[in-house]
């Protein structure tokens, strides 16, 4: 099974679409990072990856694998992100009849229809900001988390997935060409098996790919959960 190491040497780093967010060593949050990379690394079933090990916080849990399906959607986007433009990708669609819009309640306040390259660049940035905004994701043993945290995260989670159901409709063409079809499949299906575990992504957003894909198609990405 493909693990997060090999999904790291197949992906250039200077393709990267953003800088990896790393958590300080010796916290909580490194451990557990460090614990899940390791359930990877073992081969372990990715059902069993997900699950909340025993004795640790359900929030320190969601917290390291935002972080590190932030990096890892970053590394695959980076792949494919030359041929995502404004003119191939003038929408931020899965498919014909699902399109999504963008707000930030900032200087997006009302949603609205972008490229996809300026879509996931916002969306990114706005992940960014969330992730280091120690209000929302404490970095302090003993500061508790906000009760924005949970609410938060499942917006990030939502609005990623979104990004899978972009390239794998639009794009994974190209993900094929360049041999890193497994890998991107092993990090969907580590992704969809967290978010369902959870429950931190609404069913319907899985009817892009479900819809869009064939039964056949679903096969030869071995996306069939």
């Amino acid at each position: 099974m493909a693990n997060s190491a090999s999904l790291s040497n197949m992906f250039s780093k200077d393709r990267t679409f953003r800088p990896k967010k790393k958590w300080e060593k010796g916290s909580i949050k490194y451990d557990l990072h460090k614990k899940a990379k390791a359930s990877l690394h073992a081969g372990l079933d990715l059902k069993a990856a997900v699950a909340l090990p025993p004795g640790e916080e359900l929030n320190d849990w969601v917290a390291v694998h935002v972080v590190d399906f932030f990096n890892r959607v970053n590394l695959m986007y980076g792949t494919i992100s030359e041929y995502c433009t404004e003119k191939s990708c003038p929408t931020m669609s899965g498919g014909p009849k699902y399109e999504y819009y963008w707000s930030d309640g900032d200087r997006y306040k009302k949603p609205t229809g972008l490229p996809a390259t300026t879509y996931i660049s916002l969306l990114m940035d706005w992940i960014e900001s969330n992730i280091n905004n120690s209000d929302i994701f404490p970095t302090e043993i003993d500061t508790p988390f906000p009760k924005i945290f949970l609410p938060t995260c499942k917006k990030i989670l939502t609005r990623l997935y979104r990004v899978f159901v972009h390239v794998y409709i639009h794009h994974f063409d190209k993900v094929v060409a360049i041999g890193a079809e497994a890998h991107v499949n092993t990090c969907y299906k580590h992704f969809y098996y967290f978010v369902y575990e959870f429950k931190l992504v609404e069913p319907k957003e899985f009817e892009p790919l479900v819809r869009g894909l064939t039964i056949i198609s679903l096969l030869a990405f071995n996306l069939l959960i």
